[in-house]
């Protein structure tokens, strides 16, 4: 029989085409992945009922901190990406006349209602994440709407007014290329070819950012309310938020200069001191007054020990009824993980629910004893804080968290204390689906159905109060003196002495730098796995016996869940995570499938579909020795300041192996858009009395109210 063979010019024009193929194939994956979903949930957060229950004095208290919290928001667009800021103009322009105008001006340019919706729904979803990259996730999106029909509806609105068409025009040329960019450098949050950050200017790169780490730590200055950008000649410039302008000062360190800039962000912040000026007449005590006058100091002058001062009067203001804390707070967004974030909170404590959380404080001195460390690398005394229920009246930032343990400054949490507040009005405004749930076995789908709402309230109680508010870190001082006896502390690891402590200037995020935010919540992701079986702590809760049981099973199933989902997180081609709690989850969930024994597995079904199973019965053997074991290492490491046996194992645990990169395909098929909160606007009629407007669950709700908070920024 003959053979027949394709000529060399034949196999190259074949090759040719499957590269082309591939290549088609990847850029519309990579679309998929980053274009906006047509049907993103949208949730009203419900604060009515909550603020109904302020007196007059207490809602001017909250509207006045609401809108400092809300101007200063606008701060968070501009720390993300470049053209964050402009596009929440191009929207604000866009949609700031009657809905009437809008509708007619974009039919008449031939736009459909999925049009409009979809054009609609990336609008939103920039708002609520305060520009256009997921603040859960730090991946860029785009419109599903093309290009050219987003065009037509600029073009038909600049049409429709003589008065914005200048100004929409010169948007839209300005954001149409970045707004639909998916180039590689592009699709995260990173440094230089890694992504995007506004914390940074272009010409940065990591040699840069380390030499302003060593050169912050040995001038005992803190990043927080900072950016960093390098001018032609290598000189970095240290811009400082702050709402008074100051000479700038230039500084020698190691052969290179450093310039302090004051005045990031100034026209914003003089916005938002003059809201706090205004709030201080409604305050309700002196921590309140000396808590605002010190954030008014803080955000004039860009000093930070200014806002730490504003975080003890704040820790000292035990019991409010209405609950607030602003700043520079989170630095999650930042590649680095030394620059914060703007967050706003302003709420009103559910008295009721607290009850539950407060009787957890109260125990927590003896539960403490329990954590598997020892007691040379924990607190000699455990100061308690205030653990809250809140009702959310406002959170502006780029997304909500469900609790929150602050003030981050490791110093005051140490030496002085902390506050856990849980967010009951967006626990219970994110609901769940009505469809199967991913990744759990058919046996234990009602059971996680109907628990996991009540296990997710115990794991967070945990996580926030005796996660984050657990542990010590052992320091030298500047005096030469330590905080520890050196000559007698034996780490629990591998019971030898300890070889490594904080000196002087050194801190946990300066030390742990990249990985310090993950590293962090996987510590207090894992004091809640190990303590939720306990049945002290579960009565705390209200749960006994059978109840009991099931709730801690489905808190690691819940876990276990979470660590599989983190997988939408991982970025392959870039070996990079883009999200801290997801991160850490992944690594817990690697530590239970290390324990062995039979705890663990994950596998297909009949179906092609991946499922958990997790043996209950081993939870308190297996599970809570291989949990306990990791537990000591991350808070060893993290106590002694070791950083490279940290990194080691925390890379070691998050590295996507084959496996679960075949997983994630699968993981990826699965996923759905997170949920966009449409937040109440507070506002002050012509009677002088405080009200509260609702605007409706829909992507033009979350614009709608938008337009209501920034009325006239935009005219």
């Amino acid at each position: 029989m003959s053979r027949k063979f394709v000529p060399i010019w034949g196999w190259a024009a074949i090759c040719v085409i499957l590269v082309g193929l591939c290549s088609h194939i990847e850029a519309q994956t990579k679309a998929e992945l980053h274009t906006t979903a047509q049907n993103v949930p949208v949730t009203v957060l419900d604060a009515q009922a909550a603020f109904d229950g302020l007196t007059a004095k207490e809602k001017l208290y909250a509207h006045w901190m609401s809108q400092a919290s809300w101007w200063g928001a606008l701060i968070t667009f501009e720390q993300l990406s470049p053209e964050s800021p402009l596009i929440l103009e191009l929207f604000m322009r866009l949609y700031q006349g009657s809905e009437v105008d809008f509708r007619a001006a974009t039919t008449r340019a031939g736009l459909s209602e999925e049009d409009l919706s979809d054009l609609a729904t990336y609008g939103a979803r920039v708002l609520a994440n305060c520009g256009n990259y997921l603040s859960f996730g730090d991946t860029k999106f785009i419109p599903r709407l093309s290009r050219e029909k987003f065009a037509k509806a600029v073009f038909a609105i600049a049409g429709a007014g003589e008065a914005k068409q200048d100004r929409l025009i010169e948007l839209w040329s300005m954001l149409a290329d970045p707004i639909y960019s998916l180039d590689d450098d592009v699709l995260s949050l990173g440094i230089g070819a890694d992504g995007v950050s506004a914390y940074y200017s272009d010409n940065i790169n990591q040699k840069d950012i380390d030499d302003c780490a060593a050169f912050m730590k040995g001038k005992g200055f803190e990043a927080w309310n900072t950016r960093l950008t390098k001018d032609e000649a290598g000189g970095l410039h240290i811009q400082i938020a702050s709402a008074l302008e100051q000479p700038s000062q230039t500084l020698e360190f190691r052969g290179r200069s450093y310039t302090l800039e004051y005045g990031d962000y100034a026209s914003i912040l003089k916005i938002v001191v003059d809201c706090f000026k205004k709030a201080l007449p409604h305050a309700a005590n002196d921590h309140q007054r000396r808590m605002i006058l010190a954030y008014i100091d803080h955000f004039n002058g860009g000093d930070i020990d200014d806002h730490k001062e504003s975080q003890r009067q704040w820790i000292l203001d035990t019991g409010p009824v209405v609950e607030t804390n602003l700043g520079f707070i989170e630095t999650y967004r930042d590649p680095q993980s030394v620059r914060a974030e703007w967050e706003g909170l302003v709420a009103v404590v559910n008295k009721e629910q607290t009850k539950k959380f407060a009787a957890l404080v109260n125990a927590a001195p003896s539960l403490i004893p329990l954590l598997p460390w020892g007691k040379n690398f924990e607190k000699k005394t455990f100061r308690k804080p205030d653990f809250t229920s809140l009702e959310v009246i406002c959170f502006a930032s780029s997304g909500i968290p469900l609790g929150i343990n602050i003030p981050n400054y490791n110093e005051i949490r140490q030496n002085f204390g902390f506050k856990n507040v849980s967010l009951g009005n967006v626990a219970s405004g994110r609901g769940g689906g009505k469809g199967p749930i991913s990744f759990i076995s058919e046996h234990d789908q009602e059971l996680y159905r109907h628990l996991a709402g009540h296990s997710f309230e115990v794991q967070v109680g945990l996580h926030e109060l005796l996660g984050h508010g657990s542990g010590r870190l052992l320091r030298e001082e500047k005096d030469g003196t330590f905080n520890f006896d050196p000559e007698s502390v034996v780490s629990t690891i591998d019971n030898k002495p300890v070889t490594s402590w904080y000196k002087p200037g050194e801190t946990w995020g300066s030390k742990f730098t990249t990985i310090a935010s993950s590293y962090e919540e996987c510590r207090a992701e894992t004091v809640g796995l190990h303590l939720c079986t306990n049945d002290d702590v579960l009565k705390i809760f209200g749960y006994e016996g059978q109840e009991a049981k099931d709730i801690a099973y489905i808190n690691w199933l819940s876990m276990a869940r979470s660590g599989i989902a983190a997988l939408t997180f991982f970025d392959p081609a870039k070996k990079k995570w883009g999200q801290a709690h997801m991160q850490a989850r992944f690594a817990i969930l690697q530590i239970m499938l290390r324990a062995g024994g039979g705890f663990i597995e994950i596998k297909q079904d009949d179906k092609g579909d991946w499922r958990i199973h997790l043996d209950r019965e081993k939870i308190e053997t297996v599970g809570a020795k291989a949990v306990a074991r990791f537990l000591t290492q991350l808070n060893v490491y993290k106590a002694t300041g070791d950083d490279k046996a940290g990194r080691a194992l925390y890379a070691d645990l998050t590295g996507v192996n084959q496996r679960f990169l075949d997983i994630r395909a699968y993981v990826l098929s699965k996923r759905k858009p997170r949920n966009l909160w449409v937040q109440p606007v507070t506002d002050i009629n012509d009677a002088g009395d405080v009200i509260m407007r609702v605007h409706e669950a829909s992507p033009m709700g979350v614009i709608r109210s938008f337009l209501d908070r920034y009325r006239g920024l935009f005219d």
